[in-house]
């Protein structure tokens, strides 16, 4: 039976405790039919480095969007719950919380340093947690993962050594980028770059002969106590016979020679460029060219070390400034421009990345990104959405440079590598060798993105591969993500997948873009615009947040948040509550819900709203299924919001207040239904509140969770019904127009003459005086294909009928032509919009051919439309 709701829609009582029955209820699990097709979602983990943000009540929303409506289409759901250890960012919290109170991790040691991430880590994910639980996401819990838990340590062994064995991770020294605050390694896409106020500082370096000097320019000068020689381009007739000789290095007492590359850029500055092989990465290749020394001046810290000579023990920055004034102390310095220049800054620490030289361990990318690509040409390929972003995913593999996995930090899975005391002897291996006390463990930890990279089966049971999960949920279905992280994450996750799985790790890739605030900008800490989602969510229920976010863009795009835009979705929340407490306290005696009985006994009101609500069904679900969202939101809240509210509830009222016990049965089994299936369809969105009231009426089944999603059907179909109430509808809409215009409330009894041009029409408007009472209130009401306009009315022109009010007292003829004419206007740019449609033979060629069907029909209508306006505008006139 019914149960009363609350005369207003609140949230706070709607959502609390709801999740945890859902949790008790065991709803979000499996269904275990093995006959169901099965479906599969893994959550992007988040890093245990704090709370969510919108972005990632975002990233989740669709996510469960998508799999609460499989869920509810029969399919064997999984979406699989996780989090990652994030080694970098999650270690510089734990330090920076370290320095705050006075301590550093080296003062701890790495045992005890650990114990504290651990802590920082169980405190983090119970709030990550909690935050999912406030956004009703319909996790399997029972199956959560965590990237440094022991099925996916046993997964990232197994792929480093195989990768080791195969020849694809291997040890070498290279310049990488280097964060001297965490004294650790960066791979590219790890540094962000931003403008930095610099300078172009030009030195003289003098010809060991005397026989004069060679001017370079560097932004770096404190690194040319490294340089190991002088650089111009093959053939350039200013230095040619200075290649071989010898310049004195200055501040040194060492000498370098000029050499040519064809790396020098000829027409760039003075045409001759420093070489520091240990702390430029082009200088690195020219050095291995020409066989020079690698001299490393600077400590893990960013100081400078005992090669830097008097230098030795200062901040990069602070010799940088010494350098300086010692080389224009001795005539060295010529003179320094100010630039602004791109500088590489850490993701993490912020500071001023160093590129230098360090021995690390590297992953062979070429091979895997051209297996990758190749996947990409096949029917097994993966399917972006939208499908530009295959072109930054290809783009990245087809640029990519060998990836830099080794992290100088504690946090993180030790790389299986040991080192056999003394002799330098390498050994990669699941375990410790066997006489391990003549060995001992590489310290270094693996790039957090090296064990993400294996999420998508890992988290399956891998490399079991006779896992029930693994035969079962992999491949996973769909990826939902953000475009900022292709690089990082998504192409990883595609090549390991290939290369250990044979297959791809899921079908579809989809991007969204990121939210911002209302005028456009990143939300960031510095400029203060972060927007809480748990904030939002206690301000206006988690439901209006996730209809804000899962219909408020297209995919790809970014989105602004605003709180106005929130304020609509509380009320369309609050639109649907109030017409399903009208509903529900007119149901009486009525018990079903989920099926339509006696259609035989609809009236065109019934008829329409079934056909248009079959419509919709069918409609979504297409949209939905090509992750369509903002255009699926778009047709449920005009089909909730116009038709079923607006529209047939106001309708139903005539016949709930009349006297006909049994066109009131009807109307409320009907009411009911449309309601049922209206919840359903609403429920992946709106989880909370559809579930309040679907347990608040006559319903089937424990939850809408599990319930069935609607089905189109073809049966429901009726065309002629849903023209007819159009027409009737267009009438309605017509003499309210009228009456704004005129300023004659709907309280206020006017006559109403009603022109028709067909039959149908006719008909229609005369089986149906009972709503055209109820909503018009005429003095008198005239229907038929001869009606006489009146000389003084106002007028409205639908696609069947021309609407007159007599309004002689208040019309003013000459502000009555003005407005028709207006409307000839309006309606002359609607013709010449669709002619510039149906003349593009693009739009022809492509589009549906029910599409340009319906523009062709539109463009009649219009003229149609157009030739009865200017035909009034004529008879006004003429009585002016």
């Amino acid at each position: 039976m019914a149960t009363e709701m609350a005369p207003k829609y609140d949230p706070k009582s709607v959502e609390t405790g709801r999740y945890q029955e859902w949790l008790d209820e065991k709803v979000f699990k499996p269904s275990g039919d093995k006959k169901a097709k099965p479906y599969s979602i893994v959550i992007p983990p988040p890093n245990v480095t704090g709370k969510l943000h919108l972005g990632h009540a975002w990233d989740t929303a669709l996510q469960d969007m998508i799999i609460r409506q499989k869920r509810m289409q029969g399919f064997d759901t999984l979406w699989l719950p996780g989090m990652d250890h994030a080694g970098i960012a999650t270690q510089a919290k734990v330090e920076a919380k370290l320095r705050a109170q006075g301590q550093d991790r080296h003062q701890l040691g790495r045992e005890k340093f650990v114990e504290q991430v651990w802590a920082w880590k169980d405190e983090y994910a119970a709030t990550i947690k909690a935050q999912w639980a406030k956004l009703g996401l319909s996790l399997d819990y029972d199956r959560e993962r965590f990237t440094l838990d022991d099925g996916l340590s046993e997964a990232v062994r197994t792929v480093f050594v195989k990768m080791y064995q195969k020849g694809l991770i291997y040890r070498g020294e290279y310049i990488i980028n280097w964060d001297p605050q965490l004294e650790t390694a960066l791979s590219d896409i790890e540094v962000l770059h931003q403008d930095d106020e610099g300078g172009f500082y030009h030195v003289r370096y003098p010809l060991a002969d005397g026989s004069g000097d060679i001017e370079i320019a560097t932004t770096r000068p404190e690194t040319m106590l490294g340089d190991t020689a002088i650089a111009v381009h093959p053939g350039d007739p200013r230095y040619a016979k200075l290649v071989g000789k010898m310049v004195k290095l200055p501040l040194t007492d060492r000498q370098i020679p000029i050499i040519e590359d064809h790396y020098v850029d000829i027409d760039f500055g003075t045409g001759a460029v420093k070489i520091t092989p240990a702390h430029d990465p082009n200088d690195f290749e020219v050095g291995n060219r020409h066989d020079l020394e690698r001299i490393n001046i600077m400590n893990d810290n960013g100081t400078m070390n005992e090669r830097a000579g008097k230098y030795a023990g200062l901040d990069r920055f602070a010799a940088r400034k010494a350098i300086v004034a010692d080389l224009k102390a001795q005539g060295y310095l010529l003179r320094v421009e100010k630039i602004v220049h791109s500088v590489g800054h850490s993701e993490r620490s912020g500071v001023q990345v160093e590129p230098r030289l360090s021995t690390q361990w590297f992953v062979k990318m070429k091979p895997l990104a051209e297996m990758a690509l190749k996947n990409q040409a096949t029917a097994d390929k993966i399917n972006f959405v939208p499908e530009r972003f295959e072109k930054t995913f290809t783009q990245w593999m087809e640029n990519i440079h060998d990836w830099v996995i080794s992290r100088q930090l504690w946090w993180g899975h030790r790389i299986p590598a040991w080192y056999r005391n003394d002799t330098g002897e390498v050994y990669v291996g699941m375990t410790a060798p066997a006489d391990a006390e003549n060995w001992h463990q590489e310290t270094d930890v693996l790039d957090t993105w090296f064990s993400s990279a294996l999420w998508p089966f890992s988290t399956m049971g891998w490399p079991n591969t006779d896992s029930a999960d693994y035969q079962r949920y992999f491949p996973t279905n769909t990826l939902v993500t953000g475009y900022d992280i292709i690089p990082f994450w998504v192409s990883r996750m595609i090549f390991q997948s290939l290369e250990f799985t044979g297959k791809r790790p899921f079908e579809n890739a989809l991007i969204h873009g990121l939210i911002r605030d209302e005028q456009g900008r990143k939300m960031s800490k510095s400029l203060g615009n972060g927007i809480d989602p748990m904030d939002v969510i206690e301000k206006y229920g988690a439901d209006a947040l996730r209809w804000f976010l899962s219909t408020g863009s297209t995919p790809g795009q970014d989105t602004r948040f605003s709180y106005t835009k929130m304020d609509s979705a509380w009320n369309f929340i609050n639109k649907i509550w109030n017409a399903s407490r009208f509903v529900i306290m007119n149901l009486g005696d009525t018990t079903t819900s989920s099926v339509i009985r006696d259609r035989d006994r609809f009236d065109l009101s019934d008829r329409w709203i079934v056909s248009r609500l079959n419509e919709t069904i069918g409609s979504v679900t297409r949209l939905n299924d090509q992750f369509e969202f903002g255009e699926s939101g778009r047709l449920l809240y005009n089909f909730i919001w116009n038709d079923f509210c607006d529209w047939y509830i106001e309708m139903s009222k005539a016949v709930l207040n009349g006297d006909d016990e049994s066109a009131k049965r009807y109307k409320r089994q009907n009411l009911l239904y449309v309601l049922d299936q209206i919840l359903r369809l609403m429920h992946p969105i709106m989880p909370f509140v559809t579930e309040k009231i679907w347990l608040s009426m006559p319903h089937e089944g424990r939850s809408l969770t599990v319930a069935h999603y609607p089905e189109y059907s073809e049966d429901l179909n009726d065309i002629v019904a849903v023209e007819q109430m159009t027409g009737l509808i267009d009438v309605i809409r017509g003499v309210r127009g009228i009456r704004a215009e005129a300023n004659a409330p709907i309280s206020k009894p006017v006559e109403i003459l009603l022109r028709t041009k067909t039959t149908t029409i006719e008909d229609t408007l005369n089986s149906n005086l009972e709503f055209l009472e109820r909503f018009l209130n005429p003095t008198a009401l005239e229907v038929g294909p001869h009606v006489k306009a009146p000389k003084l009315a106002m007028s409205q022109v639908t696609s069947d009928v021309e609407i007159f009010v007599p309004l002689a007292e208040l019309i003013d003829l000459d502000q009555e032509i003005q407005r028709l004419e207006k409307e000839a206007n309006r309606l002359d740019q609607e013709v010449t919009r669709i002619d510039r449609k149906l003349g593009n033979e693009k739009f022809v060629a492509k589009a549906p051919a029910e599409v340009v069907d319906e523009q062709r029909a539109k463009r009649v209508d219009y003229l149609s439309q157009r030739e009865a306006v200017k035909q009034r505008i004529t008879e006004l006139s003429a009585n002016k």
